[in-house]
């Protein structure tokens, strides 16, 4: 096929770099912006295309060598070849396109992002796959759009030493396991007491594996060990515990950390630093008061709003994944909480409810899945909240969400904060203020 000549405008969403060929927008996996690039069109769409970069012509000034070794071949980092600065304003760039074009906010009030502290070693959760070869066992992370594990003989940059330390030792042990072709994953997680594992088996001997792991204990240095043999109510712990704890900042000036916890595959924020920076980004966005309620849908184990609980009046949280809700109502406990209450339902099904009984609550923070929340925005202002917290991990379903909420319900955009949470890589989380318009 035959080659076209492309200029990178920008970065897209997601991380590839974008530029127009033909009238169409390109999208270019790997490029940035003011590249002059050689491409070679993969698949043509009605509006769009997207190429793959088969030469560099003319590098643009914002990029910078790679650190992995694998980059561009493993399927995790997408940006580790742009400088971190220019990652930073892109993804600020793109949050604002993507409020005015889907939220039709004329001028979203989008601020500068706020940048990881650590562009590398920072993520403290990882599954890596496992395959077995001729040549040993290849552990590591799946090629980009395959199904082909990625050896990693070194660990992987993003991760924390920690767990690239774990892994390493983890190896050792598995590669010494007969049927180790039967081990597809280990999942490894940091917390403040060290690493948690669980290994995944599909084997028909787990008692040997176990017996072998066990031999290994002084050697593999972690703080907990499990083995899955299918869903998640299949996991048996081989030893230590199954609890991770991590610190975060309590509201208010005066420095204290406070720990909180939450069970093995149970969800927590894997960058543990940027997570105390959102808590305070959403600490100083909720004003709490000693008269305010607060109402946190999508609590978790009360991440975002236990750090702020010796400030309010009361806190009820609303969970509907039972072990995380459980966390919550484990953490109040721990924390000397008595103004809390943790109820596992649906974020939709608790609005109807507090609706039915005319509660009332000054702030709202919200943190749903990936998908967003349409459904509940629909109900929120009902509510009558002063103002509401919407955390996002993907900034289209934000919009998408942001739309229905500042259509005519009387609340509007009052600031949107984009935290890069994953550097190296196309996510992008936002903490967004809305309050009613008066």
């Amino acid at each position: 096929m035959s080659l076209h000549e492309l200029t990178i405008d920008r970065l897209a969403l997601g991380g590839s770099g974008v530029g127009r060929l033909n009238g169409k927008v390109c999208f270019v996996p790997f490029s940035a912006p003011g590249d002059g690039l050689k491409v070679r069109i993969e698949r043509e769409h009605r509006s769009y295309c997207e190429a793959e970069l088969v030469e560099l012509v003319e590098p643009s000034p914002v990029r910078t060598a790679p650190v992995c070794p694998v980059f561009g071949q493993c399927g995790g980092c997408s940006l580790q070849h742009i400088s971190y600065d220019e990652q930073c304003r892109a993804k600020q760039q793109q949050l604002y396109e993507t409020l005015q074009r889907i939220a039709k906010i004329a001028d979203p009030p989008v601020s500068a992002t706020v940048a990881a502290a650590d562009q590398y070693g920072y993520r403290a959760r990882a599954q890596f796959k496992l395959h077995n070869t001729i040549q040993g066992l290849a552990v590591g992370f799946y090629r980009r759009g395959s199904r082909f594990v990625i050896d990693l003989p070194h660990g992987c940059p993003v991760v924390t030493p920690a767990i690239n330390q774990a892994i390493s030792r983890l190896r050792s042990i598995l590669q010494q396991v007969p049927d180790r072709d039967r081990i597809p994953q280990v999942s490894l997680e940091e917390g403040i007491d060290g690493v948690v594992a669980i290994i995944h088996y599909i084997g028909a001997d787990a008692a040997a594996l176990v017996e072998r792991l066990l031999a290994g204990r002084d050697q593999l240095e972690l703080a907990g060990l499990f083995l899955q043999t299918g869903r998640k109510d299949s996991l048996q712990q081989v030893y230590g515990s199954g609890v991770l704890q991590y610190a975060v900042p309590a509201c208010g000036a005066d420095g204290t950390d406070l720990q909180l916890q939450y069970g093995i595959g149970g969800f927590s924020q894997v960058n543990r630093q940027q997570n105390r920076t959102m808590i305070s980004l959403v600490c100083s966005a909720a004003q709490p008061a000693g008269n305010h309620r607060l109402l946190d849908l999508f609590c978790g184990n009360g991440n975002l709003s236990l750090p702020m609980a010796a400030h309010l009046q009361d806190l009820y949280g609303v969970e509907g994944f039972a072990p995380s809700l459980a966390s919550a109502v484990d953490n109040a406990g721990q924390l000397h909480v008595n103004n809390s209450t943790f109820n596992c339902l649906s974020a939709e099904s608790a609005v109807v409810e507090l609706l039915q009984v005319r509660a009332q609550f000054d702030t709202v923070v919200l943190d749903p899945p990936r998908a967003g929340a349409a459904e509940l925005m629909r109900m929120l202002p009902r509510l009558a909240a002063e103002r509401i917290i919407y955390v996002s991990c993907d900034p289209a379903t934000l919009a998408r969400d942001l739309a229905i909420l500042c259509g005519g319900t009387g609340y509007c955009l009052v600031q949107a904060t984009p935290l890069d949470m994953f550097p190296q890589t196309g996510h992008l989380e936002t903490v967004a203020l809305l309050q009613q318009d008066r």
